[in-house]
Order: structure tokens, then C-alpha cells, then sequence
């Protein structure tokens, strides 16, 4: 199982938000680039990315700390926020990005999924952000009738990389992710998934491991906090 750090960011910053609500924010840096080379000289494999602010308006905004962390670092990166056309995911495939995630658009322009994961094999991810089992959009700030599962399978013929599946009730909280749910939908599906919200410990991290059916999980706040640390959880991880 592969650990995701999380640099999330609004207004240039790190930040983390508790349950997705962009007044909640907690600063963790103003330099992403350099927590993402402190992330990188721990041993990750991956960089997970979000630009929140992104993800609120439809479009990039903090492409420059993106691209700052692209320029720093050599492990891969995947992004979210915002990108919701086709252009977009081109433009930061081309700087450099590994993998996109389609959050939004998944639900309102599943076509473009279908399409973007065609065109760019094994760099399109769907990120499925859910309260309560239903699907949340526009940087969560909107509820839909779309059921987790339903969304997921949707995409099953389309040749997406991943699934990056949120419990928004979770997500900052520091109470452990929603285990059961994400296990659920890792059973249902053949589409990789990625675990994020609440992943805040060590031993959250070895249950979800131990599910042996979710490909990766996501953390940020317990990796900025000090309740988990990256190179002790990599290597409990590989062992």
C-alpha cells in the first residue's frame, strides 16, 4: 500500500482544512516546494496535491506552488483541484504532473473522464468525495443525490488509474478514516482505491494495509502534527 503525503493549498500555503471548509484552515508552511523536497528526503513515493482553492472556482490557482514542487522534486505527484476541461489536464500533464484527479466533473461531464483516460493512459485518477455516502462537489461545497458506489462502477470500462475516495466527515478531524466505507468500495470495484480523510495514525495506516484491498492511503495533518512519522510509517508499511 502506497503512502500519499498531502500538501494541500490555498493562497500559496499549506494548509489543512477540517472537513473540507475553507474558513477551518490551519497553515502549515508558506513554502510547499520545501515541504514537499522534506517529504521527498523521508522516503515517499508519491506527493499527493490539492489546490483548494482550485477546486472552489473550477480552475487553477495555485499553479505556481505546483509548479514550484514539480521543479524540486523527482517522485511523482498527482493533482486535484480544478481541473475540469481538457486543456487543463494536457497543460499539467505536460509540466510534469503524473497523475490528475477529476473530482467534480466526474459526476457533472463523466464523458470527459472517459476521454482524458483514454488519451492519457494511466494519468487519470476520479477523486470521489463523499458525506454520508453521497458525493460531494465543487470543493465539497455541494451535495448530490450520487451514491459512492454507484459513481465508482460507473467508471469501471474507462481505464481510470485510481479511485481517491474522501470521507469529508473525516477529513481533518484526526479520528481515524472510515475504514468500512473505503474497504467496501475497494471490494466493489476493480479500480485501484486510494484511501484519504482521518488516516491520523500509525496503526490506521497497518488496518487499512491490512484490508489487502486498498491500493494507497492519504495523509496530511498527522504527517504536519507529528502523530505519524513518514519514514517510520514507510518503512512499517514496506515491512
Amino acid at each position: 500500500m502506497i503512502l500519499y503525503p498531502a500538501i494541500d493549498l490555498k493562497d500559496g500555503q499549506c494548509v489543512r482544512l477540517l472537513h473540507g471548509e475553507m474558513d477551518k484552515a490551519t497553515v502549515f508552511g508558506d513554502d510547499p516546494a520545501a515541504q514537499a523536497a522534506k517529504f521527498e528526503a523521508a522516503g515517499c513515493e508519491w506527493l499527493h496535491l490539492v489546490d483548494l482553492n482550485g477546486a472552489f472556482v473550477g480552475q487553477p490557482v495555485n499553479a505556481a506552488a505546483v509548479e514550484a514542487i514539480l521543479a524540486r522534486v523527482k517522485v511523482p505527484a498527482q493533482l486535484g483541484g480544478g481541473i475540469r476541461d481538457m486543456r487543463t489536464i494536457e497543460t499539467w500533464l505536460d509540466k510534469g504532473l503524473a497523475r490528475v484527479i477529476l473530482g467534480t466533473v466526474a459526476v457533472e461531464n463523466p464523458d470527459l473522464v472517459r476521454e482524458a483516460a483514454r488519451a492519457f493512459p494511466g494519468k487519470v485518477a476520479v477523486g470521489i468525495d463523499a458525506r454520508n455516502g453521497r458525493v460531494a462537489t465543487k470543493g465539497w461545497a455541494e451535495e448530490t443525490d450520487v451514491m459512492v458506489t454507484d459513481l465508482a462502477r460507473s467508471f469501471e470500462d474507462a481505464g481510470v488509474a485510481a479511485i481517491i475516495y474522501t470521507d469529508i466527515l473525516r477529513d481533518g478531524a484526526m479520528k481515524g478514516p472510515n475504514i468500512a466505507a473505503t474497504e467496501a468500495l475497494a471490494r466493489a470495484v476493480s479500480i485501484p482505491v486510494i484511501a484519504s480523510g482521518g488516516v491520523s495514525t500509525l496503526a490506521d495506516l497497518i488496518t487499512l494495509r491490512d484490508t489487502g484491498s486498498i491500493a494507497g492511503a492519504i495523509s496530511g495533518r498527522a504527517l504536519y502534527d507529528g502523530a505519524i512519522d513518514l519514514a517510520e510509517a514507510l518503512a512499517a508499511l514496506r515491512a
